[in-house]
């Protein structure tokens, strides 16, 4: 089959209608059509915030990557743009990977990872290259001449001659600089680092962070950001080991922080967390935008995982909530961007209600935001179920024993299942929790982002139900609940 841009919208135009509606999202981007996976090329430019994203328009499946578009003046409220790259080039033919955006002079360009089948074992037989594309309205692009722009070539000893992918390009100290995720061919994940004056030329720096043997064995994704003073390395080890209660997934995300040394264009690691202590949370990508905000979206599932809209819904994949990336008083904090308070309804209050069992409460639904904060005191643990009914519920609570928050799907409806468990400490012996719920979703912050828990759920059209519970005597101090309108 031969892909182009036109073909895709084509596609889309003329078969959207065959998309069932039961468990698509409302406050969330989706594909319009199709496959999605990661977020690409997230940047503000002439006045709109951009994604792109890693799009099969033919099927609800991973497939011969193109990249889909939207765009958004909220972050929340999004309009799909044209299909704005397919493999359609013999230096991208069998996929248009993973990669960013940047501004230049005015034009925006992508750049992305090219990849290349070589045989016919697709887990084994490829290579990657990155290439380069310009738009001078932000709608229509065209792939520059010079393709691929860092090839073969320019792979150091010791990596990967394979896995050589996902560029983020960013602007620092009067430079373009670009990370690639890579591995060394030896079980270990790392970032390569190069540089460039003109986007076009592109120079090996260094390897620029490597896994200790404890860090997967291969690394998606990168991005390098300066957040309040610190610099920030993100990136999604594949196949980590689990580390307590961490990194329970087979993929994960982290950030590392520590420091950049611009003369000899080195970063010095620190240490490192995971971004996301639930099921659904990888290959984020960040933006700052014009109110200085560091802001990241990821893609809202996971490889190698069940999507049951995949079987007869005709779409798969959708993104996180975009989320601030703060930092204050020593932590590194995940809040929903402020936009999405504009969608909220009419409130829902409860104040000083007393647990000792389980309360239904008067309110339900299955697209809302909900915070609340309990007061521990007496109960041994404590918390919420939502979209609960018939023999449906997503649990989300808290163990004052052991001071861990947990996140129980075993019974949110169809698709997978399974627990995760955090450590989050009581704060003068109060939990906030702030949960947004949108039809096949939920994503939970805890203490004001120290925490955050994202989840896929399938439950039923009819399981709308929200109910508070607690093992022992606590107070729900306060509950606000806001069905959200877009």
């Amino acid at each position: 089959m031969t892909y182009t841009p036109a073909k895709a919208d084509q596609f889309i135009r003329e078969n959207k209608h065959l998309l069932r509606s039961e468990y698509r999202l409302n406050y969330h981007l989706m594909s319009e059509f199709g496959w999605m996976n990661d977020p690409n090329g997230f940047i503000q430019y002439k006045g709109e915030y951009h994604l792109f994203y890693q799009h099969y328009p033919y099927r609800p499946e991973w497939g011969p990557m193109h990249w889909g578009h939207a765009v958004s003046r909220d972050l929340i409220r999004w309009n799909y743009l044209p299909v704005a790259l397919a493999p359609d080039k013999p230096f991208d033919r069998d996929g248009c990977f993973s990669g960013s955006a940047i501004e230049k002079d005015g034009a925006l360009y992508l750049m992305y990872t090219g990849h290349i089948m070589t045989g016919p074992d697709p887990k084994n037989d490829y290579y990657q290259i990155q290439n380069l594309a310009v738009s001078e309205d932000g709608v229509r692009f065209r792939k520059v001449d010079d393709n691929p722009v860092i090839g073969l070539s320019h792979i150091p000893p010791g990596a990967s001659r394979k896995d050589f992918r996902d560029p983020k390009v960013f602007r620092r100290d009067g430079r373009y600089y670009a990370v690639l995720g890579s591995n060394d061919g030896q079980g270990n994940g790392q970032i390569l680092l190069y540089r460039s004056e003109d986007l076009i030329r592109w120079a090996f720096v260094c390897v620029m962070a490597k896994s200790d043997g404890n860090m997967g064995d291969n690394w998606e994704c990168p991005d390098f950001f300066e957040l309040d003073g610190l610099d920030v390395l993100m990136f999604s080890p594949q196949r980590m080991p689990p580390q307590g209660r961490d990194y329970r997934n087979l993929h994960s995300t982290v950030y590392m922080w520590g420091r950049w040394n611009a003369v000899d264009e080195t970063f010095q690691a620190e240490g490192y967390a995971p971004m996301d202590q639930g099921f659904d949370f990888y290959a984020p990508q960040s933006t700052l935008d014009d109110r200085g905000r560091r802001i990241v979206v990821a893609w809202m599932d996971t490889w190698e995982t069940e999507i049951p809209t995949q079987n007869g819904h005709y779409w798969a994949g959708a993104l996180t909530l975009p989320r601030e990336m703060v930092r204050k008083g020593g932590k590194v904090l995940f809040k929903p961007v402020q936009e999405i308070e504009r969608y909220r309804g009419e409130l829902f209050q409860i104040r000083d209600l007393i647990l000792d069992g389980e309360t239904e409460l008067a309110a339900g639904g299955d697209s809302y935001e909900l915070e609340a904060v309990f007061e521990a005191r007496d109960a041994e643990r404590f918390g919420l179920k939502l979209r609960v009914g018939e023999n449906e519920q997503t649990v989300l609570s808290y163990s004052t024993v052991d001071g861990v928050f947990c996140l129980d799907r075993n019974l949110s409806g169809i698709g997978p299942k399974g627990v995760r468990e955090t450590e989050v400490p009581l704060c003068d012996g109060k939990l906030l929790l702030r949960a947004f719920v949108d039809r096949s979703s939920v994503e939970v912050f805890l203490q004001d982002g120290e925490k955050v828990m994202t989840a896929r759920i399938y439950p039923g059209e009819r399981s709308l139900g929200i109910r508070a519970f607690a093992e022992g005597r606590c107070s729900l101090a306060s509950l606000k609940k806001w069905d959200l309108r877009i």
